[in-house]
């Protein structure tokens, strides 16, 4: 991977590249050393795109997921540091890049409970910075990154784009601020933003703190699980057909200005999924319930279930990845991977 300056996206501009067409094109992924950010980039890489890779700086130069990807994708990488709440590290990174791919932002919901104004400095004022770098730059197309839990609990499933949003975290909160400010920006300046809202992405990479990894790691090494609720629902989408999702809205002319679902329109309860990787590992896995691990009860998301129409109508997008393929997937790489999931975490 390179790192430094903004050298590599100063090749002169070009219109809007067809679809599916990103040969040469100049793209920064913000989050890029986090799970669905990584893919993402390797995606990028793959298809001939420049891409920048916008990191926080830490004094331990952490490239996050990044560092596992494979060499010659990783050289193709230009790193650059920064920090999304600082506006001018913001604004070097944007600067002669086309396309932005906004993914940065802090995403754990319990530690949303303890440090709420990190997150909204982070997610909503980061937000923002990246919004007014774009539209400095002339950019051609922003894809901002939302997360269903702004829907919180489901008043009616499946949960359309226009379902009220509902901050049952403060996670959740700086996000709905975050997609708000991208709204604002579209139709006050008419930038050529895109809004995408994933469900529950998961695969290979993703952190240990996520639901499937504490299944999947633990089943791996036990007969038992300790989990919180069994209860909630999610749907649930393998990490290459959300990939496909964001790249479909960077292309297509009529994403701009749209708020858009990525999900399988299909829920799996926590219960459901103990038993299916079960299945896979040929396991009979007992739950111990741990009331450590449950969420507060009125943080607590029970049923989100995506409608998939407008994604299909829009994007000519579905996911392909059926869920126990995803799930075998995934199990193998954790098999291969065990030392980022540390079990300690799970003793009594």
């Amino acid at each position: 991977m390179t790192s430094g300056s903004t050298s590599s996206c100063n090749t002169p501009g070009r219109g809007e590249a067809e679809v599916g067409d990103w040969a040469g094109r100049r793209v920064l992924v913000t989050g890029a050393g986090g799970f669905i950010g990584s893919h993402l980039c390797e995606a990028l890489v793959r298809a001939g795109a420049r891409v920048r890779a916008l990191l926080r700086y830490t004094s331990r130069q952490d490239l996050g997921d990044l560092d596992l990807l494979a060499p010659e994708a990783g050289d193709a990488i230009e790193v650059v540091r920064g920090d999304l709440r600082d506006a001018a590290s913001v604004r070097r990174a944007v600067a002669n890049c086309e396309v932005v791919f906004h993914l940065g932002a802090l995403i754990s919901v319990p530690y949303s409970f303890t440090s709420p104004g990190e997150f909204a400095a982070t997610n909503a004022l980061g937000t923002l910075h990246v919004l007014e770098a774009a539209r400095e730059a002339g950019m051609l197309r922003i894809v901002h990154t939302s997360t269903s839990e702004v829907y919180g609990t489901a008043r009616y499933v499946p949960i359309d784009e226009g379902h009220p949003l509902q901050a049952q975290s403060p996670y959740a909160a700086s996000k709905i601020a975050g997609d708000k400010m991208a709204e604002a920006f579209h139709l006050t300046y008419d930038l050529p933003v895109v809004t995408v809202r994933p469900f529950n992405t998961y695969g290979p990479r993703q952190s240990a703190r996520a639901i499937l990894p504490a299944i999947i790691s633990q089943a791996l090494a036990w007969g038992s699980v300790r989990l919180g609720s069994l209860e909630p629902k999610r749907d649930l989408t393998f990490v290459t057909d959300t990939v496909e999702g964001f790249l479909r809205a960077a292309d297509v002319p009529q994403a701009v200005g749209e708020l858009i679902n990525l999900g399988a329109g299909q829920t799996w309860s926590i219960g459901d999924l103990v038993e299916r990787i079960g299945g896979i590992l040929g396991k009979s896995l007992q739950v111990i319930r741990d009331a450590e691990r449950v969420r507060p009860g009125r943080s607590e998301v029970m049923v989100l279930q995506s409608d998939t129409g407008k994604a299909k109508r829009l994007l000519d997008w579905s996911p392909s990845v059926p869920i126990d393929t995803g799930l075998g997937l995934t199990i193998e790489w954790i098999r291969q991977h065990q030392a980022r999931y540390p079990l300690e975490r799970y003793h009594v």
